[in-house]
């Protein structure tokens, strides 16, 4: 009866000790859900600060970097999924932890560095089996760095006829050859504008480069040198060029809208795992 009575004694309070700590979890998750991300974090440090036997690090840590994410502080964010991820020796929890740091670089547009955690992920023998996964988010990353025939081939190797591997097809075919507009823009003036919709522009630059070619010819074709140098260099050398330059420029803008286009679609339409 005695020793019963001394286990007892030992093990209520650890119990009572765990219980208490999963009520903090529980309190601190709700305060989550309710987007009161400050609040949050502070139940999630003082479940922390009372969790002596460190049973705890990987979720407090983990979801004090969500909170983080949630409300823009990407730096601080990363810091705690990094602590989750050393926390832990559970491959699949060290892989969610690896993910949602990829997906804050992405957040912040630190795109090369979240290619180059996918690298390693990748070069890692125990995370061999997760393939599929990294190819999705490396597609993710190439969407962010705006390449989108290389984002389109990692979503292939996903599965074939992706959503976003659809997405991007219809993406390269919206956009515009900056390089087909300035090629026929140095053929005729006024053509790249014309490609990409910009037709006032177009028409102008026409008129311009003939009225002006048509005067340099003209002053050059009878004898007047110093007026066809000064009008050709001048005028029609310098509408011949801003042709080019517009052209590119248009071709360029077009591209951004398309591109920023299909990113507003994804952020409120796509139902898969974003960043």
């Amino acid at each position: 009866m005695r020793k019963s009575l001394i286990i007892l004694l030992l093990v209520l309070p650890v119990t009572i000790l765990s219980q208490n700590l999963f009520t903090q979890l529980s309190y601190a998750d709700s305060l989550f859900k309710n987007k009161n991300y400050f609040d949050a974090i502070t139940e999630y440090k003082r479940l922390m600060f009372f969790d002596n036997s460190k049973s705890f690090s990987f979720i407090t840590n983990f979801n004090i970097a969500k909170c983080y994410k949630a409300g823009g502080k990407y730096e601080e964010a990363i810091k705690y999924f990094s602590k989750a991820e050393l926390s832990t020796d559970n491959s699949a929890q060290k892989y969610r932890a690896k993910i949602e740091i990829v997906k804050v670089n992405l957040l912040r547009k630190t795109t090369d560095r979240a290619l180059q955690i996918l690298n390693e992920i990748e070069r890692t023998e125990e995370f061999n089996q997760l393939k599929d996964s990294i190819n999705y988010w490396k597609g993710w990353v190439y969407i962010f760095k705006d390449e989108w025939k290389l984002a389109k081939s990692y979503f292939d190797k996903v599965e074939k006829g992706h959503t976003l591997s659809k997405i991007s097809s219809n993406v390269l075919k919206e956009k515009y050859s900056v390089t087909f507009a300035k090629l026929i823009s140095y053929i005729v003036p006024g053509s790249g504008q014309f490609y990409t919709g910009n037709i006032l522009s177009g028409l102008m630059s026409m008129a311009y480069n003939m009225i002006f070619g048509y005067l340099t010819v003209k002053a050059f074709s009878e004898d007047r040198f110093f007026d066809g140098a000064l009008i050709g260099s001048l005028l029609w050398l310098r509408f011949y060029r801003g042709n080019i330059q517009n052209a590119e420029k248009f071709a360029i803008e077009k591209n951004i809208a398309i591109s920023n286009n299909a990113l507003k679609f994804l952020q409120y339409e796509y139902k898969g795992d974003k960043p």
